[in-house]
């Protein structure tokens, strides 16, 4: 049944969700946790930076619309002078514009932490810690319902700083001895994993004295310990004649209950009864297709990583796993092999545990410089089954394609890589060392194995398998085609392998994500135009399906 667009019948409404077609209204609301980025820790026995500013709570939506959001980068250290940190970046939901600090829903980043030739410590989500030889008196405030003032600096002998305000806490004073703890921050589930974010930094001291611990939700320590990364901690202040740290960037997280996903951006996940949104970076919330993570009554399908507890009554499952496809090679480039294809059926499983999900990257396509083969998919993970990620396509210059669950193509006078272990695909084709189209052999297949290269064409990446454990036949896992020189690359095997590309101006074709698909190789490197991207195609990403009883 089509998503709602006018009136339905109770009984319509009742057949569709016994037939799992029922998508339902898209929600009016979302959930949002939004934190920005940390502040820089200041240097030379500077204090610790402040906690992005930390906002939770709801938003309403449009049906159909579009949504800007901005990640906060984390700020810069003070330096061996002692500068104070400099402020975070803001993070945002529903920015004015792609990429900017304000809109609708802003968290504010956190302030830098004061040097020790500072003056006055920054403002920000929580403020930074004050410190130095010619400042004694208190951290700044953080901004009301976002967090907490830095501590205050106590002087000689040590002139250590104040620890960075957290989302939750103060920040501590320091003493003549040590240097001021960062303040908490605050958990949240929002995830489905409870972790703490928006720690402030640690203050620093003059050595021998102690150093300030950060604040728990990714505060940096004061002996120049970094904020974490998406955590929106605090810098840790510098020791002695050391500069700061820079503060962790920030993070937004987004979800709506149920299981049916009405959007795309940043990784989407279902945890906990709700479609999670994480943004580690800036990106768009943007409507698509509803689809459903639970396609039946007792499947689920896994996009990216995650965690799984079996149901009340649950004691076996069927199983698909796909590892991550390879990366497709350059110079008359392999293609890359496919993610490794595992499906059963009798696997015990104990309801109320729960399992971690591993759904493996696929690897990226190999450029010039460095004359590297395209690099291997990661694994993907269900209990104690572990799909091995493709091999990458090789490079002219390398030699034989990557083993992986199936094998990388070969270049030129160069084999394929093998499937190890085998039981998850096959092996790689091989390259041509004959002209004038010097084809790059195909990735191998969870089907069948990648075509050789000749003289004339590209090796045609390897067929993948199907599976219906959703209910639809689908294929899964096809190998990446080999690249030529001018004409007649290979094709992408069926289940997501990327074509091979022909020419200098021309790109390998990336694995399609969520299929274990390699990435097509690339030929010649001369007359490409240079925008960023790899040369040859990166591997797609993996998938989990369990299916229980």
């Amino acid at each position: 049944m089509a998503q709602y667009s006018g009136m339905w019948t109770l009984s319509q409404v009742s057949q569709a969700v016994k037939n799992q077609t029922w998508t339902g209204l898209p929600p009016a609301v979302v959930e949002y946790l939004i934190v920005a980025g940390g502040g820089g820790g200041g240097g030379y026995g500077g204090a610790g930076g402040g906690a992005g500013g930390l906002l939770a709570g709801y938003a309403g939506i449009t049906s159909g619309a579009s949504y800007f959001v901005t990640v906060g980068g984390g700020g810069a250290a003070g330096s061996s002078g002692g500068t104070g940190g400099t402020i975070g970046f803001n993070s945002v939901f529903d920015s004015t514009t792609s990429g900017a600090y304000t809109g609708r829903i802003v968290a504010t980043g956190g302030g830098g932490g004061m040097g020790g030739n500072g003056t006055v410590p920054s403002v920000g989500g929580s403020g930074g810690g004050a410190a130095g030889s010619n400042y004694t008196g208190p951290g700044t405030s953080g901004i009301s319902g976002q967090g907490n003032a830095g501590g205050a600096s106590a002087g000689s002998p040590g002139y250590s700083g104040g620890g960075g305000g957290g989302a939750g806490t103060v920040g501590l004073n320091s003493t003549t001895t040590l240097g001021g703890n960062g303040g908490a921050g605050i958990a949240s589930s929002i995830s489905g994993t409870v972790t703490t974010y928006a720690g402030g930094g640690g203050g620093s001291t003059y050595s021998p004295y102690t150093v300030g611990s950060g604040g728990v939700g990714g505060g940096g320590a004061g002996n120049t310990t970094a904020g974490t990364v998406n955590t929106g901690g605090g810098g840790g202040g510098g020791i002695n004649v050391q500069p700061g740290a820079a503060g962790g960037s920030g993070i937004v997280i987004l979800r709506y209950p149920g299981s049916i996903q009405y959007f795309t951006g940043g990784t989407v996940t279902y945890a906990a009864g709700h479609v999670v949104h994480t943004f580690t970076s800036s990106g768009t919330l943007a409507p698509t297709t509803p689809t459903n993570f639970i396609t039946s009554a007792n499947t689920i399908v896994f996009f990216s990583s995650n965690t799984w507890t079996a149901p009340a009554g649950a004691t076996q499952v069927e199983y698909l796993v796909v590892a991550g496809g390879g990366g497709g090679g350059t110079i008359d480039g392999g293609g890359g092999g496919a993610g490794g294809f595992r499906t059963a059926s009798g696997l015990s499983v104990t309801a109320g545990t729960t399992y971690t999900v591993t759904v493996g990257a696929g690897g990226f396509g190999s450029d010039n410089p460095g004359n590297l083969n395209g690099s291997n998919g990661s694994n993907s993970v269900f209990s104690s089954i572990t799909a091995t990620g493709g091999g990458g396509g090789s490079n002219y210059f390398v030699g034989v394609g990557n083993n992986g669950g199936s094998g990388g193509g070969g270049s030129g006078p160069f084999g394929g890589g093998s499937a190890s272990p085998s039981g998850q695909g096959n092996a790689g084709g091989a390259g041509s060392a004959s002209g004038p189209q010097y084809g790059g052999g195909g990735g191998g297949g969870a089907g069948a194995v990648g075509g050789n290269g000749s003289g004339s064409a590209g090796g045609a990446g390897g067929v993948g398998l199907t599976s219906s454990i959703t209910g639809t036949s689908t294929y899964y896992a096809g190998g990446g085609g080999g690249a030529a020189e001018s004409a007649s690359a290979g094709a992408g095997g069926l289940g997501g392998g990327g074509a091979g590309a022909a020419g200098a101006t021309f790109y390998g074709t990336n694995g399609s994500v969520n299929t274990g698909g390699g990435g097509g190789g690339n030929s010649l490197l001369s007359g490409r135009p240079y925008d960023g991207r790899p040369a040859a195609g990166s591997g797609g990403s993996g998938i989990v399906i369990i299916k229980w009883s």
